[in-house]
């Protein structure tokens, strides 16, 4: 009784947010449209639960739970508070969105508290089995919520593409899974770390299930070459399901990296690295070659996406702990822009006007200077200019890939970096110096203004002071991969 004590109190923020979920669902069904806000409140109530309790209940040794299953460390807490963060803002950036168009219901809620439970299973996962559990979780969430809206040709072609191509990735990432279990006859993490060590010989099912399983995270976070699903969803999905799957799921695709590659198949870093920096080179000249052509903004920042895990991937591919610390910096700042980002693009929307074209944002300036400058700074963090929180996110994962002597690759990300500035920079030579199309006054609810204005500040005060931010990333790093 002890042990399942232990176990429920480990797990306790993921029992919250499952049966929240569940209430939310039933609760939705008696309430009629006009007091659905309750809904909003109950989520946003959830999330905030579930951080104080994941917040109060952390430990500074590393515990496990379910019989060596589920891991509750430094990493784990920390990336549960970044999702929480994330979609907390995600909720009230699209409270506007989803009423306007019939889609403030509770299944939006609900199986976005069922996306925020896989992620955090993917973040505390110590066995391949439940790894792919959350995983699994989070992805048939995503694949219903960008689904949501029945009436939507390009939403339904959008989740159609996602679900076949999401599930052959999950098959390959299965599938290499079994070989590591078949090789080493384990399925915990700790337990598979520790076999491989022990091998004189690497053997070729090993190698051969590495690809497996790197392929199949590499479709998780959208780099080459399994990203061909990441632009045609991004487009067709609703902005507040771009908004979700562009965001906080990258935190749980981060953690679940961390604990396949790093934690559970060290002994083969020289193999995986190989790999990370194939993806990685091809990521970047992709993303920011082809995000220069796009005339739809959530296209480009799809594209966008891309490049980023590439730069991300600079911070993996060096295998060593300060690697490790930047990528999980970087990853933290590139939630917090494209949040930003998308929180500009559900502003400047309404009922019947997506506000998803580029040119949509012409004579912002004239429109609103507050909110032109805001969109300036995210512009500049996602291209890297300083003194931007992008700025810094860059500069460690490029010195950490320095360090580890990957000089070539260093030059050729600056460059294709000042290449890539020129999409974000045509995007705010448009908000300053062209007239605007659209002279409708923008309206949207005060909290998701104030929300806004200090999240894009946020990306430049951080820019300024980012001690805390690496400070909190060293933690969680160190602390659980000791």
């Amino acid at each position: 009784m002890e042990n399942i004590s232990y176990d429920l109190i480990t797990a306790l923020p993921e029992i919250v947010i499952v049966c929240m979920a569940m209430f939310i669902l039933l609760t939705d069904l008696f309430l009629k449209p006009a007091n659905r806000i309750a809904i909003y409140l109950l989520a946003q109530v959830t999330l905030l639960v579930a951080a104080y309790i994941t917040f109060t209940t952390h430990v500074p040794s590393v515990s496990y739970a379910f019989t060596n299953t589920f891991v509750d460390d430094a990493m784990a807490d920390v990336l549960k508070l970044m999702i929480y963060l994330g979609t907390s803002l995600i909720f009230i950036y699209s409270r506007q969105y989803l009423q306007q168009r019939d889609m403030f219901r509770g299944e939006f809620y609900a199986l976005t508290l069922f996306s925020v439970v896989g992620m955090m299973i993917m973040v505390s996962g110590q066995s391949m089995l439940t790894l792919y559990i959350g995983l699994e979780l989070l992805s048939l969430s995503l694949y219903a919520l960008v689904a949501l809206d029945r009436d939507n040709a390009k939403a339904t072609e959008a989740a159609m593409k996602y679900f076949v191509l999401g599930a052959l990735a999950s098959g390959m990432l299965l599938y290499g899974m079994s070989m590591i279990y078949g090789m080493t006859g384990s399925l915990n993490i700790a337990e598979i770390s520790n076999a491989l060590i022990g091998a004189n010989q690497l053997h070729s099912v090993l190698i051969l299930g590495l690809v497996f399983i790197v392929s199949g995270l590499a479709f998780k976070l959208g780099a080459v070459p399994f990203q061909m699903w990441v632009p045609d969803v991004y487009e067709g999905s609703p902005t507040a399901m771009t908004m979700l799957i562009s965001s906080v799921p990258k935190l749980a695709a981060f953690a679940f990296v961390i604990r396949l590659l790093v934690q559970a198949l060290p002994s083969l870093a020289i193999d995986w690295q190989q790999m990370l920096v194939f993806m990685a080179v091809l990521s970047i000249i992709i993303g920011n070659v082809t995000a220069i052509a796009q005339t739809n903004l959530k296209r480009m920042l799809a594209y966008s996406t891309i490049s980023h895990v590439g730069f991300m991937m600079y911070g993996l591919m060096s295998a060593s702990t300060n690697g490790f610390v930047y990528a999980m910096f970087y990853i933290v700042s590139y939630v917090l822009m494209t949040l930003a980002g998308f929180g500009m693009i559900l502003l400047l929307s309404r009922k019947g006007f997506e506000a998803d074209k580029i040119e949509d944002l012409k004579g912002l300036n004239q429109r609103s200077p507050w909110h032109a400058f805001l969109m300036l700074i995210v512009m500049f963090s996602m291209a890297g200019i300083p003194p931007t929180l992008g700025f810094y996110a860059k500069f460690t994962v490029l010195q950490a890939a320095l360090q580890a002597g990957y000089l070539w690759l260093v030059v050729f990300a600056v460059l294709m970096a000042v290449i890539g500035a020129f999409y974000y920079l045509r995007i705010i030579k448009m908000m300053y110096f062209d007239d605007p199309v659209d002279h409708n006054p923008i309206a949207a609810p005060i909290d998701m203004r104030i929300v806004l204005g200090i999240n894009s500040m946020a990306l430049l005060i951080i820019g300024l002071m980012p001690e805390k931010l690496m400070e909190l990333c060293i933690y969680a790093i160190t602390r659980s991969l000791s």
